[in-house]
C-alpha cells in the first residue's frame, strides 16, 4: 500500500475541514472560578475562502501527484488498506468485515482528476455569490470531495453504496440552504428522493451478490462472475441499473435534474453537472459488465432504447427552454443519453468512447452553469428573450460562450469530439439504424447550441437589458482554465485513452 499517494488524496480535504472548524478563537479571562470575560474573535468570510481555495488547490496537485504515478499498464495502483475491521471482535457486520481497499486505475484517476478541478472552480465562482453560512458552505464542498474521491477509489461494493450515498447529505445541504429561489426545498426534496429510491432498490442487489459470493470485494467478484445464473444476473443488473439510471439521469429518471439546477447555487449546478451526473455512469462501467456480463448483454437493447429516446427527447426538450439553466439542463439529459447508450454496447471503443464523453461533458456543461450565472448576476433574468447583442456590452464573454457552445456540440478539436467520433462508431458497430439515432442527436445538439449563442451573442442589443461590465479576473481565469482544457484533450486524447483502454481491458472485457 502507498501511504505516499493515499495521503496526498485524502488528507487536504479533511485537514481543509478540520482547518476551517478551527477557524478563529476564543479569548477570555478566568479569576478563580469565576470567567470575568469572553470573546470570540470573528473571521472574515475572505479568510475562510482562501483556507478552503488553498487545500482545494493543494488537493489537485495530490491527484496530479498520483496520475503520474499511475500503472500505465491498466492495473490498479494500491493506496491504502484499513484492517481495523476484521478480526475476532467485529464492531461492524459480517458483511463488511473484510478490510476495506482503495486503488485507482485508468478510469477512476481522471474522475478523481475532475473532482479535484472541479471543486476548487466552485469555491471561487461562489466567491461573491455566498454571503451566509459560509464556513458551513466550504464545509460542505470539502466533505464532498473527500466523499467523492472515495467512491471513485474503494474497491468495495458495499462500500461503495455507502459513500455513494453519502454524498446526497452534503449536496442536500447545498441544495436547501443556498439556492437561488423559493423552491430550493422542494428541488432538494426531489434529489434526495430519487435518488434514495434508487440506491434503496441497489442494495438489495448488493445484498444478492454477497449471498451468493460470500463477499463484497470487488477484485473477487470480477474474478468470479459466471457464478450466477443468467435470470438472476438480469435481475440484479436491472436493480443496479436503475439506481444510475436516476444518477446518470437518462429518460425517463430525469424529472428532478432540471428543478435541481434551477434553484441550485452555481457552486451546486457546477458540482451537480460536472460531477455528480458522473457517479452513474461510473457505476455502470464497475459494475455492469465486469460483474454482471449476462445481465448487462441481454438488456441491453432495452437500455439503448431508453437511450435513444433520451437523446432525442432531450434535445427537442432543450430546444424549446425559454430559460438559459433549464435550457442547459436539458442538454445535460440529451448527452448522458449518448453515454448510457455506448456504456452497454461492451465494445472497447465504445466504452472509451462513453468515459471520454462524461469527463468532456463534466467541463463543458460546468462552463455552461458558469456562463449564465454571470450573465444572470449582470442582468438578474434567466429569459433568453431578453438577450441580444451581448458581442458588444460583454466581448470576452460571448467570445468564451461561443467557444464553449462548439464544444458542446462536440466540434473538432474538442474533448467532445473524441468521445462522440468514437460513440457513434460503436454505435454503428452494434447496429446501424442506434449509429443513425446517434448521428441525429449530434445533430440536434448543433440545433439548439447554435440557437442559444447566436441568439444572445448577436445582433442589436435590446432596450430591456442595459450595458453592463464584462467578466473580471477571476471568472475570466476559471473560464478560460476551462476552456483551454476542454481543447487540450481533444487535440492530446491519447495519453488518455491508452491509459483508460488498458485498464477497460483490464476490468471490463
Amino acid at each position: 500500500m502507498n501511504w505516499v499517494l493515499s495521503t496526498l488524496l485524502f488528507l487536504p480535504p479533511f485537514v481543509g475541514v478540520f482547518h476551517l472548524l478551527v477557524a478563529g478563537s476564543i479569548r477570555g479571562s478566568i479569576r478563580g472560578r469565576r470567567i470575568l470575560r469572553i470573546r470570540i474573535r470573528r473571521i472574515a468570510p475572505g479568510s475562510l475562502k482562501r483556507i478552503a481555495l488553498f487545500w482545494s488547490f493543494f488537493s489537485l496537485i495530490g491527484t496530479i501527484i498520483l496520475w503520474l504515478s499511475l500503472d500505465q499498464e491498466g492495473g490498479l495502483t494500491p493506496l491504502m488498506k484499513i484492517d481495523w475491521i476484521e478480526g475476532p471482535d467485529k464492531i461492524l457486520p459480517i458483511i463488511m468485515g473484510g478490510p476495506l481497499v482503495f486503488a485507482v486505475d485508468g478510469i477512476s484517476i481522471y474522475f478523481l482528476i475532475l473532482t479535484a478541478f472541479i471543486v476548487p472552480c466552485s469555491i471561487l465562482i461562489s466567491w461573491n455569490s455566498i454571503k451566509y453560512l459560509v464556513k458551513s458552505f466550504l464545509i460542505c464542498m470539502l466533505v464532498l470531495e473527500f466523499l467523492l474521491y472515495a467512491v471513485f477509489s474503494v474497491l468495495d461494493i458495499f462500500w461503495f453504496y455507502i459513500l455513494f450515498e453519502g454524498v446526497l447529505i452534503p449536496m442536500y445541504l447545498i441544495l436547501g440552504i443556498w439556492g437561488s429561489r423559493e423552491e430550493k426545498m422542494q428541488a432538494a426534496y426531489y434529489f434526495f428522493f430519487y435518488t434514495l429510491i434508487g440506491s434503496v432498490i441497489m442494495l438489495l442487489c448488493l445484498f444478492s451478490l454477497y449471498n451468493i459470493h460470500g463477499t463484497t470485494d470487488y477484485l473477487t467478484l470480477v474474478s468470479s462472475n459466471y457464478i450466477v445464473p443468467e435470470n438472476l444476473q438480469e435481475r440484479l443488473f436491472l436493480g443496479i441499473f436503475l439506481a444510475m439510471a436516476v444518477k446518470i439521469p437518462i429518460f425517463p429518471f430525469h424529472i428532478w435534474l432540471p428543478k435541481a439546477h434551477v434553484e441550485a447555487p452555481v457552486a451546486g449546478s457546477v458540482l451537480l453537472a460536472g460531477i455528480l451526473l458522473k457517479l452513474g455512469g461510473y457505476g455502470l462501467v464497475r459494475l455492469s459488465w465486469p460483474i454482471l456480463p449476462l445481465g448487462a448483454q441481454n438488456l441491453a437493447p432495452a437500455i439503448i432504447a431508453m437511450g435513444i429516446i433520451g437523446i432525442v427527447y432531450g434535445s427537442f426538450g432543450t430546444c424549446r427552454q425559454i430559460d438559459v439553466k433549464r435550457l442547459v439542463a436539458y442538454s445535460s439529459v440529451a448527452h448522458m443519453g449518448l453515454a448510457s447508450i455506448t456504456l452497454v454496447t461492451h465494445d472497447i471503443i465504445g466504452l472509451t468512447g462513453s468515459i471520454f464523453i462524461m469527463l468532456a461533458h463534466g467541463i463543458v456543461s460546468s462552463l455552461l452553469f458558469i456562463l449564465v450565472t454571470i450573465l444572470y448576476d449582470r442582468h438578474h433574468t434567466r429569459l433568453i428573450k431578453y438577450y441580444r447583442g451581448l458581442s458588444i456590452s460583454m466581448p470576452i464573454w460571448a467570445t468564451i460562450m461561443i467557444m464553449t457552445s462548439l464544444a458542446n456540440i462536440a466540434a473538432p478539436p474538442s474533448s467532445g469530439f473524441v468521445g462522440e467520433y468514437l460513440s457513434i462508431l460503436s454505435s454503428f458497430n452494434w447496429n446501424p439504424m442506434v449509429g443513425v439515432f446517434v448521428c441525429s442527436g449530434v445533430i440536434l445538439s448543433a440545433v439548439y447550441s447554435f440557437y442559444f449563442a447566436n441568439r444572445i451573442t448577436f445582433g442589436v442589443p435590446g432596450n430591456l437589458l442595459t450595458f453592463s461590465r464584462d467578466v473580471n479576473r477571476r471568472e475570466f481565469y476559471i473560464t478560460a482554465s476551462m476552456v483551454l482544457l476542454a481543447f487540450f484533450a481533444g487535440v492530446c486524447p491519447a495519453f488518455i485513452l491508452e491509459v483508460i483502454q488498458n485498464s477497460l481491458f483490464f476490468f471490463a472485457l
